[in-house]
Order: C-alpha cells, then sequence, then structure tokens
C-alpha cells in the first residue's frame, strides 16, 4: 500500500490537468480545431529571439564542463548577482548573491522555503480564490492551510481579515500577484495595509510572520499597472519568481528566491533553503537555463499578443451576457458563472468549451479561462460561447 498522504493528494489531483487531459479525447472526437480549450496556463507565444540566441551561445563560447556541471546549491554565483543587480536597478534594493537562489520554477522555490519553515501542524494563510496546489505544497510538509476570502466582487485582500487568521502557529502567508486565477492586481496600498497589519499581528503574537510572495506573472500587467514590489513594503517577504510566463518557459523550470538579508533569521532561512534545495531532489536549478537567462534580464516582455487577446475575450464574452472581472494582469479571465457551477461546466463541455471550474481554486460558482491562446481560437470559440449563452438564457 502506498502513502495515505499521496493517496488523498492523488484523488485531489489537479482538475486543470484533468480538464487538459480532457481536451485531448475531445480533440480525438471532433478533432483538435473543433475543442476550444482554455484550461492550462501554457503560454502559446515563443519564447523570446534573445533568450534562444543566449542558449545557443552559451553552448559555444562556455566550457562545457561549467555548462553541464554541479554548482553550488544555491546557483551560479555570477548568474545569483546579475539577478540581484537587475532587481536592485528596478526596485531600489540592496541585494546581493547572497540573497538569491536559483530554484527549479516557483513551485520549486514554494516548495523549498516551506520546507525550511514549516513544523507539521504549522499553518499558512492563502487568500481564495487560489492556485489550489497551494495546499499541496503545504501538506507535502505537515503544514496547515488557513483560507481567507477575497473581498468580494473585486477580489482584493482583506488586510484585517488575513491578519486575524493569523496565530501562534502562523509562519507564512502566500500572496500571488497578480492573481491567478482572477487576474487582478494588488495595488500599493492594498500591499501596504497588509504589511502594517501583518506588523502589528507579529508584535501581538511575538512571532515571525513570513510574506511569501509568489510572483511568476509579474511582467503580465496591463493599462501601465504596477505591481509593487513587496519586499519593499514587508521586511519579512520572501519572493518567489519563474521565468514560465514572462520568457513562455514553462518546461524549462527556472526561477529563483530573493531572501533578504532583513528578514528574521535570514542565516538560519539562507542555509536552510540551500539545503531544502538539495535534499528535495533539485540539487541545483537547470545550469544552462541559468546560464542563458542571466544573460537575458533586460529583455523587455512583448505583452501585447497577451493584451489583445485580453480585451478580445472579455469583450466578446461580456457581450453575450457573461459576467466576467476585468483582468488587469495574469492571463486569465476569471468568469461568474449562470447558475450552478458544475451544471455549466459540463454544459461548456458539451459545446467543446473547456473551462477550468472555480472550486478548483476553492471558489465555487466561477469559471477560470486561460487566454494564453492563440488569437484564431479565442475567434472560432466565439459561437460556442453564444451557444451557452443561449442555452443558460444570457443576452436576451
Amino acid at each position: 500500500m502506498i502513502s495515505e498522504r499521496m493517496i488523498a493528494m492523488t484523488k485531489s489531483s489537479s482538475a486543470i490537468r484533468a480538464m487538459f487531459e480532457e481536451g485531448m479525447r475531445l480533440a480525438a472526437i471532433h478533432g483538435s480545431e473543433n475543442v476550444f480549450d482554455f484550461s492550462l496556463g501554457n503560454p502559446n507565444f515563443p519564447a523570446p529571439a534573445a533568450l534562444n540566441r543566449a542558449i545557443a551561445q552559451v553552448l559555444e563560447d562556455t566550457d562545457p564542463t561549467v555548462v553541464h556541471g554541479y554548482m553550488p546549491n544555491a546557483g551560479f554565483p555570477a548568474v545569483r548577482t546579475a539577478v540581484a543587480e537587475n532587481l536592485n536597478a528596478r526596485f531600489g534594493t540592496a541585494f546581493t548573491a547572497e540573497n538569491i537562489l536559483m530554484t527549479v520554477g516557483a513551485a520549486g522555490g514554494l516548495n523549498v522555503i516551506l520546507n525550511v519553515l514549516l513544523n507539521p501542524g504549522d499553518e499558512v494563510v492563502v487568500i481564495a480564490p487560489y492556485f489550489l496546489e497551494y495546499g499541496n505544497y503545504i501538506r507535502n510538509f505537515g503544514g496547515v492551510l488557513r483560507v481567507v476570502q477575497a473581498e468580494e466582487g473585486t477580489f482584493q485582500i482583506d488586510p484585517a481579515a488575513v491578519a486575524a487568521a493569523c496565530n501562534e502557529k502562523t509562519k507564512a502567508v502566500i500572496v500571488n500577484n497578480p492573481n491567478n486565477p482572477t487576474g487582478v492586481i494588488y495595488p500599493a496600498e492594498t500591499i501596504r495595509a497588509l504589511a502594517e497589519a501583518l506588523e502589528a499581528r507579529q508584535q501581538e503574537l511575538g512571532t515571525s510572520i513570513y510574506l511569501l510572495s509568489d510572483e511568476p506573472y509579474r511582467e503580465l500587467a496591463y493599462d501601465g499597472a504596477d505591481v509593487p514590489y513587496i519586499p519593499c513594503f514587508y521586511r519579512n517577504t520572501i519572493v518567489g519568481y519563474s521565468w514560465s510566463k514572462s520568457m513562455s518557459l514553462p518546461g524549462e523550470r527556472i526561477g529563483y528566491l530573493v531572501i533578504p538579508s532583513e528578514i528574521d533569521d535570514y542565516g538560519l532561512i539562507w542555509d536552510a533553503a540551500c539545503t531544502s534545495n538539495r535534499i528535495l531532489g533539485f540539487v541545483n536549478a537547470p545550469s544552462l537555463l541559468q546560464l542563458a537567462v542571466a544573460r537575458c534580464l533586460n529583455e523587455k516582455t512583448d505583452i501585447s499578443a497577451y493584451d489583445r487577446n485580453r480585451q478580445a475575450l472579455y469583450n466578446g464574452l461580456t457581450a453575450l451576457g457573461f459576467e466576467c472581472v476585468y483582468p488587469r494582469g495574469a492571463f486569465y479571465l476569471w468568469m461568474k458563472t449562470p447558475g450552478d457551477e458544475k451544471a455549466f461546466i459540463e454544459a461548456a463541455k458539451r459545446h467543446c468549451l473547456l473551462l477550468v471550474p472555480g472550486s478548483s481554486f476553492a471558489m465555487p460558482g466561477y469559471a477560470r479561462l486561460a487566454y494564453c491562446v492563440s488569437p484564431d481560437r479565442i475567434a472560432r470559440s466565439m459561437p460556442a460561447f453564444a451557444q451557452l449563452a443561449r442555452e443558460f438564457g444570457l443576452g436576451k
């Protein structure tokens, strides 16, 4: 018999991946051109040409024993220095290589730091709707998930509610900005209020509460929106970043943790994080990708294609009568389901529309649509959405 913990995790396996696999099944029946899959946040747009050139250049001009060899568990010192200096130039911070730990994507980074922080029974606060894998990452290390609902309608953080959910067992709060699944951006005034509330709660409890800022969508912000850099607001912040979305590299698994020197127990946490990177089996982040992304840190992410998709999907669906949150960041549209969520998702599948139910993000009554797809898919899906709208009495 396998681990009971894994049996439970397998039963609650990601509905996002399940819907993706359903798409492959429907494509075999109806043809892939007739299936409109909005389930998986898998960027449809190519990686920047500069990144492809950098990979080739690394292979051409770098000693193969370096490219393909081991390095310190935290990553190549020169790469970590380059990342630190890039962040300092952008956000006015003062990081060094000793604050940057290269990781196997943002997910790997979150698992590394949760392994460092959590004893069995320790709690981590998340804000619903949230990326449901957070729960599995927390349970990996015996942690307990404590869920706080976002504000109704705006899906903004309620700082007082988050602080109130913290207790003597709370080790961390996870914030995902821009947010998956809503596309909401938490502005500076919200982050400032959250920082003040958590600082006061730390003092009240006499403990450290770490704010884990999960930032794979940082560069995907529209209409000139600013995504505040949380270490500038709250001292006990640890940042997880990935190039999966900004450079369309989800399969390459490359990212980093920022562990500022100012956080409580920095030395212990830094040493433990380097050890955690090794003993979780990552050992180190992929060497070739570390060296390549370090040459592309000043590349600008072209979000114009995502922006066009965002407008096309939002405008198309709201014109049909669907109620959607206007996304300011990431590449997801958050739609209120008319009537029962499960019935709506099943009806959508009958029209070959694959949407992820809001219950997969701990908020039933909604659906998430990933618009990191081809513009053609959005355009061709509109007749199917129109049929779905009519089925639920919208647009009359």
